[in-house]
């Protein structure tokens, strides 16, 4: 894509989604490491917010928790325990490959008249995110990846944050192949703590390999969302006339084909991947999102926010 029609950093938060993201909340569903006080649940135990357990008093514990009416039935100092709420660690995954850079006849992310790629689309759904995590005190950090890592930010929660993702988003440009999986397996290894790992992608890797990496993510006890971003006419393959096909990914690559004598075989095999990545995702109890990108960022944030369940 043009180094021209790449959007300014201060573009991907127009209006329309700042407005939709007050009202919006995004709350972890298993425990997660974090540093700040937040409206997570923490794996650690503490003395605050929801009562978790008791445990055995030991000398040093502070006298002001000991549970008396346990100890009036059992003769037993022990210590009431909390669960503790905490801020989350979000990674999240854009996929910068060539195939991003395809631009539907639909595809608009924000309602306008421009068309704009699946690349354009992820990047405004990655900052959409990013500000609402931030405005909720979490912790966010990006990676934009291709057949392998391009950059990689590490999670932060200071208000800067917005800007630092907002700006890495602007300044990439999708190119080179798709190696989601072996890329996927290479960021659960570097990602240090257990937190929400947000992943938006069209998914163009072997579904089988994708799977294995996926469930790095979840052996690593990350809480795992999969945006699966596809544009209209790669979902219908809508074209009815013989044409060069262009490969996006690799130079100079194209065919020439009849796509009447393909369609049947083309959809049969999309339906396919698509339900295997789905399937993979509810096997491991990952969000699967399928977003069509001639749906706008907002609808397509408000449909998932009022389906998911906490």
């Amino acid at each position: 894509m043009p180094e021209t029609t790449q959007p300014q950093f201060n573009e991907l938060l127009p209006a329309e989604i700042t407005n939709m993201i007050g009202r919006l909340e995004f709350l972890a569903r298993s425990a997660k490491e974090g540093s700040i006080s937040g409206r997570h649940t923490s794996p650690h135990k503490g003395f605050s917010v929801e009562f978790a357990e008791h445990r055995q008093y030991v000398a040093g514990d502070d006298l002001r928790n000991l549970d008396w009416r346990v100890f009036g039935k059992s003769d037993r100092y022990y210590i009431k325990q909390y669960i503790e709420e905490t801020n989350m660690r979000v990674t999240i995954l854009v996929d910068a490959s060539g195939s991003m850079n395809f631009t539907g006849e639909e595809s608009s992310p924000l309602g306008g008249k421009e068309h704009l790629s699946k690349f354009d689309y992820a990047r405004h759904l990655a900052a959409a995110l990013t500000y609402l995590l931030i405005r909720q005190q979490d912790a966010v950090g990006l990676v934009t990846f291709a057949d392998g890592i391009k950059r990689y930010l590490r999670p932060a929660a200071k208000p800067s944050q917005v800007r630092a993702v907002l700006e890495e988003l602007s300044s990439t440009t999708p190119a080179e192949d798709t190696r989601c999986a072996e890329t996927f397996h290479e960021i659960a290894d570097r990602i240090p703590a257990r937190g929400l790992v947000i992943i938006i992608s069209d998914l163009f890797d072997n579904a089988d390999e994708i799977q294995k990496a996926l469930h790095h993510f979840r052996y690593k006890r990350h809480e795992l969302v999969v945006f699966h971003l596809m544009a209209e006419e790669e979902l219908t393959f809508p074209f009815d006339k013989f044409d060069d096909f262009k490969c996006l990914e690799v130079e100079g690559r194209q065919l020439n084909i009849d796509p009447s004598a393909i369609r049947a075989s083309y959809l049969e095999s999309v339906k396919s991947h698509l339900k295997s990545i789905e399937l993979a995702c509810g096997q491991m109890e990952a969000d699967y999102v399928p977003i069509n990108t001639k749906t706008t960022v907002p609808e397509a944030l408000f449909s998932y926010f009022s389906q998911r369940k906490t």
